[in-house]
Order: structure tokens, then sequence, then C-alpha cells
């Protein structure tokens, strides 16, 4: 039987977030089905250009560029907003439909180089895992966390 769990919080610019979800055997998986992203003040006094991503690992560099060949990518959300009414609001999002069962971690960047703050909401369906399943996603991602 699955669920879903919704997560939701603000993210200052080049900040990481953790989102415990390990647990002890490893047997509950994840995968997002919903991800979004909002400026703290949208339509008003900036410009801003985010992009968030969310990852299977921690990260040490917080570049606003994206890079699909990753292989602990897991999600990515591009939001533009602007003061004028010719620069209309619009999001982007995509992300993987890969299971995983260890934490997971997100930020975001303004790739105008601004300190407006952004807004997180995501969902991830839950699944139970067999011990094989569990074993797996463990050892991708500690391989991902030694390939760093």
């Amino acid at each position: 039987m699955s669920k879903t769990l919704s997560f939701r919080g603000i993210l200052d610019m080049g900040v990481q977030q953790e989102i415990k979800l390990s647990t002890l055997k490893g047997k509950t998986g994840y995968k997002i089905n919903k991800f979004h992203i909002l400026s703290e003040s949208p339509g008003a006094s900036a410009d801003v250009e985010f992009v968030c991503k969310i990852y299977s690992t921690s990260q040490t560099d917080y570049p606003a560029t994206v890079d699909f060949t990753e292989g602990d990518l897991l999600g990515v959300a591009y939001y533009q907003d602007g003061t004028n009414s010719y620069h209309p609001s619009s999001v982007d999002i995509i992300f993987d439909n890969e299971v995983f069962n260890q934490d997971i971690f997100i930020y975001c960047e303004d790739a105008n180089s601004g300190t407006k703050k952004c807004n997180y909401y995501f969902e991830l369906e839950t699944m139970s895992l067999t011990d094989i399943q569990s074993t797996q996603l463990t050892l991708k991602s500690l391989r991902n966390v030694a390939s760093r």
C-alpha cells in the first residue's frame, strides 16, 4: 500500500536542506510525483530566475546550471518572474521516475545572482521494498556518494 508524503519549506539562495527519509532497514521507497517552487514575493521588487534541484546525495556546490547526465539528480524546477507585466511568471518542472530509499537534498540558486528566498513544495509517493530492492537502492546511493 502506498501513500503520499508532502514536504514544504523556504530556501535561502545557495543553502542546501536535507530531507530525512532513510530508515533503519531501508525498506521504504520513495518517488517524486509533484514538485513546485515559488518566489517569496512573486511579481514584486525584483526579477528572479530560480533553478531548484533535488539530489539523492549531498552537494558541495550549488550551480544554477542543469546537467541531466548527473546520476544523483532527481528533479529540477526552473521559475522566472519579474516586476513588469510583460515578463509573466513561468515554471518548468522535470523530475525523474526514480525510486530511492535514502535522504534527499534540495537547494535553489538564482541565475540572476539575487537573494530572494524560494518556497518549495513536493510530494513523494511511498512504497514497500523487498530486501533485494532495498539493498540495491542503498548500494546505488553509496556508489553515488563515493563517485563525488
